[in-house]
């Protein structure tokens, strides 16, 4: 185990668990953050097997729903007592981590998607919680507009302005997003680090280290 805390980062698991075990060190992590898309339109029942599992790995989470999850997903996170969607944590090392899961509008019709206006009701809620932390973590399952992380076949951005717009204005260390599983990439908007490591049954997860120097983050692949 390395001299830093760190976090594993993931997202669209998609009901495949089978990458988390793979992934190095999983265990000794300060704990296991899904950014959406635990299920492909699932509800409770399915969502419960993806939680099982990553408690098996690492029994510390933060999770939230995608727009892949049904909305009863999001009562049962809560009810577990690690739902970020609206809301944000600040862990025992003193980073919040605060989250806006659902996604902007697709063309798929999935279970859970919102417009932006709700999206940036959410993130100024889920700010609120940790805005005194001066280490801060935004988990958004929609990626911000207008980055690497965004785009998809022929060169199309797909993000959300609202996240783009709480990004330009909190300025949070990192952004773990997901959503938009061939736009693997880190980017940046001003200081932050915008990290997608994509689908999570490819092997792409993030690792997201507080060391002497602030919060840092990494694509990796298990």
């Amino acid at each position: 185990m390395t001299g830093t805390a760190f976090w594993i980062g993931v997202g669209d698991i998609h009901d495949d668990v089978s990458a988390l075990g793979r992934i190095p060190e999983i265990s000794d992590a300060a704990g296991i953050v899904i950014s959406g898309d635990l299920t492909v339109r699932g509800g409770v029942a399915d969502a419960k097997r993806v939680i099982a599992t990553a408690r098996g790995h690492n029994p510390v989470l933060l999770a939230q729903i995608g727009n892949m999850d049904k909305d009863e997903v999001d009562a049962y996170l809560t009810a577990e007592g690690i739902n970020i969607h609206a809301t944000g944590r600040v862990t025992p090392q003193g980073v919040g981590f605060f989250g806006c899961g659902w996604s902007t509008p697709t063309p798929f019709g999935t279970p859970s998607e919102a417009g932006e206006d709700r999206i940036a009701a959410w993130l100024d809620a889920a700010h609120g919680a940790v805005a005194h932390c001066p280490l801060l973590v935004l988990v958004s399952h929609t990626p911000p507009l207008g980055t690497a992380a965004d785009v998809v076949g022929g060169g199309t951005h797909v993000g959300s302005r609202a996240v783009r717009d709480c990004i330009e204005r909190v300025q949070p260390d990192i952004c773990l997003t997901g959503h938009i599983h061939e736009a693997t990439a880190v980017d940046r908007i001003g200081r932050t680090v915008i990290i997608n490591p994509g689908l999570s049954a490819a092997g792409g997860f993030a690792r997201i280290e507080l060391g002497p120097q602030g919060l840092s983050a990494r694509l990796c692949r298990a």
